[in-house]
Parts: structure tokens; C-alpha cells; sequence
């Protein structure tokens, strides 16, 4: 993956059986279970490749946040970028964490409040 390029998106919904009733019925996705520790998460698919990801809210997301997507951006070092991300105006809302197999993550908000992750892909 390419530093700087946009890797994945992700929806957070508070219904995720309606959202995925919506996107297979909509743009023809194909959705399949991925077993997690904090349940289950959602991969949608477009002739057989990923394309985003869905799951509920996730725990500690503030009471009354509507269903949203987040986009990931591939960077070279998550932690590096973090820090840059503070230097100027973002803030890091959650703080780098690995999920094996997939990358090294960060969830941040640029300078405007925009929200975003950054990630390093794991080579497959």
C-alpha cells in the first residue's frame, strides 16, 4: 500500500442489519462475517475483493452520534504520523493498537476536526 493513499473505510451504524440490507440491495455488495474478540465485524465485498467494513458503535462513542464512515489513510509508521498529527492541529482520539494480521492503527482528527485512521498494513 501506498503512504499517503486511501487503504479502507469502515461504516459505524446503529443498525447494522439495515445497513447491510441497504448496501447489498444498492450496490450489489456481498457481506460476510468476521468473527472478532468485541464481536462481530462485517466485510462488504465487490466481486469477491474488500471493499469497506461495517460494525456497530463502537463502545464509548459518545451517546447520540449518528451512523458514520470512516475512512483510512496507509501511512509509513503510524506512531511517527501521530505525533505530526498533534504538531498540526489534529488530535489523536485513539491511540496506536495493533489488530493481527491487519495493520497497526491510529483513530485522528485533523486540523478541522475531520476524523480519520491511520494505518499500516500488514504485507499480505
Amino acid at each position: 500500500m501506498a503512504h499517503g493513499t486511501f487503504v479502507w473505510n469502515e461504516l459505524m451504524t446503529t443498525d447494522v442489519e439495515k445497513a447491510k440490507a441497504f448496501y447489498t440491495k444498492t450496490v450489489g455488495w456481498e457481506i460476510e462475517a468476521m468473527q472478532m474478540p468485541n464481536g462481530t465485524y462485517w466485510i462488504a465485498k465487490s466481486g469477491g475483493t474488500p471493499v469497506a467494513g461495517l460494525m456497530a458503535m463502537a463502545p464509548g462513542v459518545p451517546a447520540g452520534t449518528p451512523p458514520n464512515w470512516l475512512p483510512y489513510l496507509e501511512v509509513d509508521d503510524v506512531d511517527t504520523r501521530c505525533k505530526a498529527v498533534t504538531t498540526n492541529g489534529g488530535k489523536v482520539m485513539r491511540a496506536p493498537f495493533d489488530i493481527p494480521g491487519v495493520g497497526r492503527i491510529a483513530i485522528v482528527t485533523d486540523a478541522t476536526g475531520a476524523a480519520m485512521g491511520l494505518m499500516k498494513s500488514v504485507p499480505h
